[in-house]
């Protein structure tokens, strides 16, 4: 299952990825079997807003695609797994510092394989706290992601439907 992706390499590649390292973005951590990953957002001055707090959509950024590629490590290439939906709620400015500690239980992922086990779509929620490095929460995220199992690793075939065709297009 893990031999797909191997977390030192994500990490190394996540942390050289412009999008997270021009937005200060680091992973601090990634464990072996990706169901729990540590990531720091560092206030520079390029990513402060008008207030000299974090720039919301760092603090955004800070959570995208972190569950997509937990489950792409865990769940490996026989499913197609992509971010659908997100939501952030703003708690107080993030005056420094902001970390986020993101897990995956073994419940969720039993839940995932058994709901996409005959090739339908699930559409699993997550949740992440951002905080302050005195764990002051300063945002909340939630995500939903699209988990499917690859047409080729489907128990039991499907025929093919125009809606199948559209989820390959969201």
């Amino acid at each position: 299952m893990f031999d797909y992706y191997k977390p030192s390499l994500v990490k190394l590649a996540l942390n050289l990825w412009p999008p997270f390292w021009g937005a200060g973005i680091k992973i601090i951590l990634i464990s072996d079997d990706f169901r729990y990953v540590r990531l720091q957002l560092k206030l520079r001055w390029w990513n402060k807003n008008a207030n000299r707090t974090q720039y919301g959509g760092s603090i955004f950024s800070l959570t995208d695609p972190v569950y997509s590629l937990m489950l792409m490590g865990i769940l490996g290439k026989q499913y197609f797994i992509w971010d659908k939906q997100a939501n952030i709620e703003f708690i107080q400015p993030g005056d420094g510092d902001l970390f986020a500690d993101f897990v995956i239980s073994e419940a969720c992922i039993a839940e995932i394989i058994a709901a996409t086990a005959e090739g339908n779509k699930y559409l699993p929620e997550f949740s992440v706290s951002v905080s302050k490095a005195n764990n002051d929460v300063v945002a909340q995220v939630t995500r939903i992601l699209y988990v499917r199992k690859k047409p080729q690793y489907r128990s039991e075939m499907m025929e093919p439907s125009s809606d199948i065709k559209m989820e390959q297009v969201e």
